[in-house]
């Protein structure tokens, strides 16, 4: 049976969010670590070209996005759910809002001058600007656009608010008495402002809220063990892509299965990876996709916020 394998760094918030889910889950897996910025040769490798953090690795299957890697790990281990029964609507509704709307807010909260300057403290000048340069070509493709941090922070009062409301009623997650995809996706965008003490005082005044939170950082994220990016690789060529899933849907956009494609996200980090179309599904679109250093791979992306083209 094919390890679990994260490709991630350690400060990435979407990172957070997959460590929590396979802590979560009570799962053992391998961790490689890749740069915070590109390029990310040994990544993009496997990947063909997406660059966002983290992605997940089954043997030759390659997961993007946490979405599509919260989807396998439900896979992988039923119990306990990622995606409540009966309420999936629900709980990925709200996954997909805090992802968006909850996240953005957060990032323009960590990089006001004095969130940077924490952020970077001690850093050459030459890594901060390469690093800023980075996340300035990241939003060059795609229709988002980055909030101001005047905007995120007139408004945070009413999305902690709202949060807090919901904590000091509802129970001690958001959707009940047990995590799910839901609250991660809430978790980690709060747990990126938190992580900076210079701009962690926005989380202040809270108590429910901070309370959630502990509740989540103890969840844990489960048993890692060190892998390096050359032997993921290796792993990877060696194996044999996983059998496709068998609830194929008729192709909203008309396309062929063995055509060819280009898969990429929509809002930001928007760059193509091409491949021939294997699968659509209602939640998941897989193409293959081959490379001299991996061999013939499935790269897996969520059919939500990210558009299909033909090459």
């Amino acid at each position: 049976m094919n390890e679990l394998i994260l490709h991630h760094y350690p400060q990435s918030p979407f990172a957070e969010k997959a460590r929590l889910m396979l802590g979560f889950k009570g799962l053992s897996w391998r961790s490689v670590m890749i740069p915070a910025v590109m390029p990310k040769p040994d990544l993009t490798a496997l990947t063909g070209g997406y660059r966002r953090t983290p992605v997940m690795q089954v043997g030759a299957d390659i997961y993007c996005d946490t979405a599509m890697i919260a989807r396998r790990l439900e896979q992988e281990k039923v119990a306990p759910a990622l995606i409540p029964e009966g309420r999936e609507a629900a709980a990925v509704g709200l996954a997909q809002f805090a992802d968006q709307v909850l996240f953005q807010h957060a990032v323009a909260i960590n990089f006001q001058p004095k969130g940077l300057a924490a952020r970077f403290a001690g850093l050459p000048e030459q890594v901060v600007q390469g690093f800023m340069a980075d996340r300035k070509a990241l939003f060059e493709k795609g229709t988002a656009n980055r909030l101001d941090s005047a905007v995120a922070l007139s408004q945070w009062p009413a999305l902690l608010s709202r949060l807090e409301t919901q904590l000091q009623r509802d129970g001690d997650f958001l959707l009940g008495d047990a995590p799910c995809i839901a609250d991660f996706a809430h978790y980690h965008a709060l747990w990126f402002v938190g992580s900076n003490a210079a701009v962690a005082d926005a989380l202040a005044g809270y108590p429910a809220v901070n309370s959630w939170m502990q509740r989540m950082a103890d969840i844990g994220h489960g048993v890692a063990s060190e892998l390096s990016a050359e032997e993921a690789l290796r792993i990877a060529k060696e194996a044999t892509p996983a059998e496709l899933p068998s609830n194929p849907i008729t192709s909203p956009g008309s396309f062929a299965l063995g055509q060819a494609v280009t898969v990429s996200a929509v809002d930001y980090g928007a760059d193509e990876v091409a491949g021939t179309l294997v699968f659509e599904g209602a939640e998941e679109i897989i193409i293959a996709r081959e490379d001299d250093r991996v061999g013939l791979v499935h790269v897996h992306f969520p059919r939500y916020g990210y558009a299909i083209k033909a090459a």
